[in-house]
């Protein structure tokens, strides 16, 4: 803070006229000119001979008083040998501090004289801001952490302070602090779906807002080295922040980042150990009995020192989007997927209608919950939520891959496998992966000249069961030119349609060729 004209005085032997000596200085300007308004801001300490001055005092003294002037000073000695009565009068009258400067004092000394104070003021603001931040510092090594520099803060700011994390919830408050007006004043600044008003660059939050009214002043700061946002905190006072004040706060805010950012480390490393320990529990899903169950136990152990724990069984498989694990992951079990998990039995299944991979998925979420919590956790996460039916342990794979296969639909929102299972094959399967596989598989088939009746045929035979009537029927052609045609297409197919294999991935290619191209009323799809 800058001395006051009270100081000023007794460091530099200044004769007090008229006015109060309680008005800061913040610097001194040296002017004989009639109007020396336009060449000042404001708390200066005017110093002037008075040369040009004479007569009615009035005018002059009242743009000073406009200007905001701290005081002036009238050197004796040169133009005037005293103050002026009239300029004493009109001093009096406007309010403005009036002094004078000895004719032994120069007008140099009083400006070196300020600026010393100045310099004290500064140096004295360096001092306290970093013992501020020393308590700061020694705060932050407390096992409260973050809470205790959120406490530090507020006394050090003689107001209040409060913790928030990403999503604006109140973690931590001081007394009387008014962190839920903060918090929604947050909510309305962020917007719908996390879009910052205010013209924020990139959609990323500003570095600091401020929030103050007329009787409070509130600074908010977001937490976190990325470009979202890992918490905020907020600290406010019933007076303006002074720059010591703002550099306090800054500290602060940067020794709440460096926790957050290790606490992100160390949840990094929970996260990791949570996947290791979904491979655990589907590796004892391959197992059986005891094998299994052992498995289940080890993971039970080793989530126990972090204070995790497994769900009882009936146990529902949530498969959710990468980005809404941070809103899941304090209500349940979540895990990313590990890379080397695949789908059961996946080498029975033809290449081209296989699901894609893990790392192909980009890794999703993996959320194991009990039967009974399922849908409240499920309504956590925005976005495709795959949901497997309720299960044991010792058949997670199993509903991995039926929660997997719901989330890789298509769907908006819950998708329960059950649901999905019930409105046939191909809706557990990936749609341009099924049509690849359709036309290799019947490929042999298109080729064959204009002779297109065959793949209707072959359709209606598979249809009917292979009946050979039942066919003939729904062709509307006679069963010898049936049995030709079927003939014709085991050549080209070089298959054995007896075979059921042979018959189920027929099916699957004709249904697929139906769903991409539907046929017109003539045509009937397999049933």
């Amino acid at each position: 803070m800058a001395p006051s004209l009270r100081t000023v005085v007794r460091r530099t032997g200044l004769r007090p006229l008229v006015g109060t000596l309680d008005s800061v200085v913040r610097w001194v300007a040296v002017s004989e000119l009639e109007d020396p308004t336009p060449y000042l801001e404001g708390d200066e300490l005017l110093l002037t001979t008075g040369m040009r001055l004479e007569g009615d005092f009035s005018q002059y003294v009242a743009r000073l008083v406009a200007r905001g002037v701290a005081g002036l000073a009238l050197g004796v000695g040169l133009s005037h040998q005293e103050v002026p009565p009239a300029l004493l009068e009109a001093a009096t009258a406007a309010g403005l501090p009036l002094l004078e400067v000895p004719r032994e004092t120069p007008f140099i000394a009083i400006g070196k004289a300020v600026s010393d104070l100045l310099a004290a003021e500064q140096y004295d603001e360096i001092t306290r801001a970093f013992a501020a931040q020393g308590r700061l510092t020694r705060a932050a090594l407390r096992t409260e952490g973050p809470y205790a520099v959120i406490d530090r803060l507020a006394k050090e700011v003689g107001g209040w302070a409060a913790l928030l994390d990403e999503h604006g919830e109140v973690r931590h408050s001081t007394r009387a602090a008014k962190a839920e007006a903060a918090a929604r004043e947050l909510a309305r600044l962020r917007g719908e779906h996390g879009v910052w008003r205010g013209g924020a660059a990139n959609g990323r939050p500003p570095a600091s807002l401020a929030l103050s009214g007329p009787d409070e002043h509130v600074v908010l700061q977001p937490l976190g080295g990325g470009p979202r946002p890992r918490g905020f905190f907020v600290v406010g006072a019933s007076r303006a922040f002074s720059p010591v004040t703002q550099t306090v706060i800054n500290a602060a805010g940067s020794l709440l980042t460096l926790a957050v950012e290790q606490g992100g480390a160390q949840r990094e490393a929970e996260r990791r150990v949570r996947s290791a320990v979904l491979g655990l529990l589907l590796d004892g899903g391959k197992g059986e009995g005891r094998a299994g169950a052992a498995c289940v136990e080890r993971a039970r152990a080793v989530l126990a020192p972090l204070g995790g724990r497994l769900p009882e069984e009936p146990v529902v498989v949530l498969a959710v989007a990468g980005d809404a694990l941070d809103a899941v992951e304090p209500h349940a079990f979540t895990a990313r997927l590990p890379e080397a998990a695949r789908l059961p039995d996946t080498a029975r299944v033809p290449e081209a209608v296989r699901l894609p991979d893990a790392a192909s998925l980009g890794s999703p979420v993996v959320v194991l919950v009990a039967a009974a919590e399922a849908e409240k956790v499920a309504a956590l996460a925005e976005g495709t939520v795959g949901m497997s039916a309720p299960s044991a342990y010792g058949e997670l794979p199993g509903a991995l891959d039926q929660a997997r296969r719901a989330f890789e639909s298509g769907r908006d929102g819950l998708v329960r496998f059950a649901d999905l299972a019930g409105q046939g094959l191909l809706t557990l399967l990936d749609p341009a992966a099924a049509q690849a596989f359709a036309a290799a598989l019947l490929a042999p088939l298109t080729r064959y000249g204009s002779r297109a009746d065959l793949i209707e045929s072959l359709r209606a035979y598979i249809g009917s069961n292979g009946h050979w009537d039942a066919a003939a029927q729904r062709l509307g052609i006679h069963r010898h030119t049936l049995r030709y045609r079927m003939k014709r297409v085991t050549e080209l197919l070089g298959r054995d349609l007896d075979d059921p294999g042979v018959r189920a991935e027929l099916w699957i290619a004709l249904a697929a060729t139906s769903s991409a191209c539907p046929p017109d009323s003539s045509r009937s799809s397999p049933s």
